[in-house]
């Protein structure tokens, strides 16, 4: 059982009002499934391993109405990455089947999985086709990443599994490979209560983290990454984000392709820019308007907030974005793969001392 802690469990001060679980599970509905694959040691035999990945499965309505669409938009701040899917959402502005989210080249194996998922179990989108939404980053530092560990069995395994309540996060499925500043990384989520017109709604991030450059983090505005240079793998920027966003607030598509766009603003706070080499792709969706889409065919009455009031969402997206990418860090501890190398765990000792030494804390 790993002793480490999250972000507020550490005392940092993170704004904003997280939710039950702090994660994207609080907006209700959404369910989390994972599964984690870890073995073997040693030097790279392709095909053999040793294996750190695995698979994340995001349904946003929950198996008992995964036939339920939901609206959506998506982002891509770089687009060297990949997220399939999103040509549909883009122009249906509508999210119908699960999310997966793994490593770069299984990502076409989890697609695939998810159609013999909703086949399997008679659940229809509307059509007689469906297109899933499989996301990916890339984890062969630490992984045989050609050796295509992860097959449709794990991907139907994570959807089979896929729960509410609190959201495991550090090297746990798709994210059990990554890094993300150099440090070890993975799987990390927020959530934020906001108050609008009178109604509380909840809008949760859950982020596949696998970016940044060590000398550029920075958490709450303290340049942690320059204060912490020893032990980096990549020692350059390199890999990639996945950025799932949920709410039950009522947003229509061109709102929600919004929120997506906030993303980038969040992770912005943890010291990125964006590189090159690195496919950062986010989508957002809305839980809202069930009965709405739940018809699929005639006149649909659909409720949506006024543009003048998404702003209180758009910090929520940034605050729990920035919060979500810090916990996947925290909550990773020091992993050796493939011939050795070695991502180390960043070290919550350090960060309070230096949180502590610029007044944060």
């Amino acid at each position: 059982m790993s002793d480490r802690k999250r972000g507020r469990e550490l005392g940092l001060p993170f704004p904003g009002q997280p939710g039950e679980w702090n994660a994207i599970t609080d907006v209700p509905g959404v369910e989390v499934g994972q599964v984690t694959l870890i073995s073997g040691a040693g030097a790279l035999r392709v095909g053999h391993g040793p294996v750190r990945t695995g698979v994340t499965a995001i349904l946003p309505r929950g198996k008992a109405k995964a036939h339920v669409p939901c609206a959506a938009g998506y982002y891509s701040l770089n687009g060297n990455g990949e997220m399939t899917g999103v040509v549909w959402i883009e122009e249906s502005g509508e999210l119908q089947t699960p999310i997966t989210i793994t490593n770069t080249h299984s990502c076409g194996v989890t697609r695939d999985a998810t159609i013999r998922w909703l086949v399997g179990r008679g659940v229809g989108t509307g059509q007689d086709w469906g297109l899933p939404v499989a996301a990916e980053t890339y984890d062969g530092d630490l992984n045989d990443i050609n050796g295509f560990h992860v097959t449709a069995e794990h991907t139907i395994a994570a959807l089979d599994k896929a729960g509410s309540g609190p959201v495991a996060m550090g090297s746990v499925g798709g994210g059990t490979g990554m890094l993300t500043y150099d440090f070890k990384a993975g799987n990390g989520s927020a959530s934020r209560i906001v108050e609008i017109a009178g109604q509380r709604f909840t809008l949760g991030v859950f982020v596949q983290s696998n970016f940044g450059r060590r000398e550029d983090f920075t958490v709450l505005g303290v340049p942690v990454g320059r204060h912490l240079l020893e032990g980096k793998l990549r020692g350059k920027e390199q890999g990639s984000v996945i950025a799932i966003v949920a709410t039950d607030a009522p947003l229509m598509a061109h709102q929600l392709k919004r929120i997506a766009r906030r993303v980038p603003l969040g992770l912005a706070r943890t010291g990125t820019v964006g590189n090159n080499s690195s496919g950062d792709i986010f989508l957002a969706f809305s839980t809202a308007n069930e009965q709405a889409f739940a018809q699929r065919s005639g006149i649909a009455e659909m409720k949506a907030l006024g543009n003048a009031d998404i702003d209180r969402l758009f910090m929520a997206t940034v605050e729990a974005t920035e919060e979500a990418v810090i916990d996947a860090m925290l909550m990773a501890e020091t992993m050796t793969g493939r011939d050795g190398n070695t991502a180390v765990g960043l070290p919550a000792d350090a960060l309070l001392a230096l949180m502590t030494q610029y007044g944060r804390m």
